[in-house]
């Protein structure tokens, strides 16, 4: 319920538990057995029974029996994360998370006003996740023009009454400092029971963990297996890192960014350099400042919360942060690379023409790096974040005349719409939240 921790910082599970004696009793569990497996490896305070049932009715609303398939194109394997009724890979934990909250306020008697900042699908999957939930407010801040059309429809067309959405006038990074600002009055925070849904909560990475182990089983049990994950707040591929230390037998995570760069430079370098936010193709990675990116120096750097608070400051004072290293990577389970707009747009387009598959230009980012490291002998796995319906303007770009749909999209075309415009002003969003909560 916290969300971020009161002293800014981000939580972190006491230790990580090695599943490895446990994988071949969970081999043929459905998604939902197998998250309620994972996840009662680290809940302690739900009952196993309790959490089974919101964990079912979690992934009831999804579209395929599978939740997460793994799909064969060319000599690879993708994992769809699509299925959900924002047709993101959020959805995954954020239908879970809404029903946490609603679970531990109706025991609790308390309410909620969620904040949370979304370059794109985040804000969509979190408002579905609690809309017209009893005790529950939610504000969403986006980026004023820089999210998806369908992305905003998705956001702004929704009518119950607790959702407020906020378009800035700015980038994410602005959105998401808004919202670290704002946590940051612990006052204000504890007067207006603030909670968060981006990433920065840990039971968003939870909920996500489970994908990577049920695709192992997908793929048949390889020995080791390749991951690519299309990247922005390393929230994604943060969780997959969590399910190797678990015992997974991931081989490389291969990290894929586009112009926005800094977590390809910084695994490539050991500098984490802030740049301008460049506005792309794969509008959700528009990122410079990557909130889990905190948790994975904390494991890094031996669990020293002093070198991860040397490292952030020097970071948010300078731009500039930097971890030495004598090897030819940071760490040896990453490999990373970017996507340039043009690789984007190629790849949807080879895929498309060559293999009848149609990716999001997320997706394509990360299939675009992929290609670039394969190993030939390790079984890859690409990461697909959204339906391609979400993208049109991508899609046409990529494929002149062809069109994409989904019925969930179709349905919001014609629906009003409502959200309140604000400047990147704390205290302006401040005042709307106390104007709108309850």
């Amino acid at each position: 319920m916290m969300g971020l921790s009161r002293d800014g910082g981000l939580l972190v599970p006491h230790n990580v538990p090695d599943v490895r004696d446990q994988l071949e009793s969970w081999t043929g569990c459905t998604f939902a057995e197998l998250a309620g497996h994972i996840m009662t490896e680290f809940v302690d305070d739900i009952p196993e029974q309790d959490l089974q049932a919101l964990i079912d009715k979690s992934y009831s609303r999804f579209d395929h029996d599978r939740i997460t398939p793994v799909v064969p194109v060319d000599d690879f394997h993708i994992l769809e994360l699509f299925h959900g009724p924002t047709l993101a890979f959020k959805d995954i934990a954020l239908q879970f998370l809404g029903n946490v909250f609603e679970y531990i306020l109706k025991d609790s008697g308390g309410c909620l006003n969620i904040l949370g900042a979304t370059s794109g699908d985040t804000g969509s999957a979190a408002i579905e996740g609690v809309r017209g939930k009893d005790s529950i407010n939610i504000f969403i801040l986006f980026p004023e023009g820089r999210t998806s059309a369908v992305q905003e429809r998705q956001m702004t067309t929704v009518p119950d009454k607790n959702v407020f959405n906020i378009a800035i006038d700015g980038s994410f990074d602005d959105c998401q400092s808004l919202i670290k600002n704002i946590f940051s009055d612990l006052d204000f925070k504890d007067e207006y029971h603030l909670g968060a849904v981006n990433s920065v909560n840990w039971a968003r990475v939870l909920a996500q963990i489970v994908y990577y182990f049920f695709a192992w089983f997908e793929l048949g049990k390889p020995r080791v297996f390749d991951v690519a994950v299309p990247t922005g707040n390393f929230g994604d591929i943060f969780a997959g890192y969590l399910a190797r230390n678990m015992g997974l037998p991931i081989n490389k995570l291969i990290l894929a960014t586009n112009s926005n760069d800094i977590l390809a430079r910084f695994f490539n370098t050991g500098v984490y350099s802030r740049g301008e936010v460049h506005f792309s193709e794969s509008p959700a990675m528009d990122i410079q400042v990557s909130s889990n990116f905190e948790r994975y120096l904390w494991y890094q750097l031996a669990g020293s919360s002093d070198k991860v608070n040397e490292f952030m400051t020097s970071f948010q004072q300078t731009g500039t942060a930097r971890l030495d290293f004598n090897t030819r990577r940071f760490d040896e389970s990453f490999v990373a690379g970017s996507a340039s707009d043009a690789q984007t747009l190629d790849t949807i387009q080879h895929y498309h023409q060559q293999f009848g598959y149609l990716a999001d230009p997320h997706t394509a980012v990360g299939i675009c790096v992929a290609k670039r490291y394969r190993d030939p002998d390790v079984p890859l796995l690409c990461v697909a974040t959204a339906h391609p319906a979400k993208f049109e303007g991508a899609i046409s770009r990529a494929l002149p005349g062809e069109t994409v749909s989904h019925p969930r999209l179709e349905l919001l075309k014609d629906l009003p719409s409502r959200k309140e415009h604000l400047p990147v002003d704390v205290e302006a969003v401040k005042k709307y939240i106390v104007k709108n909560s309850s």
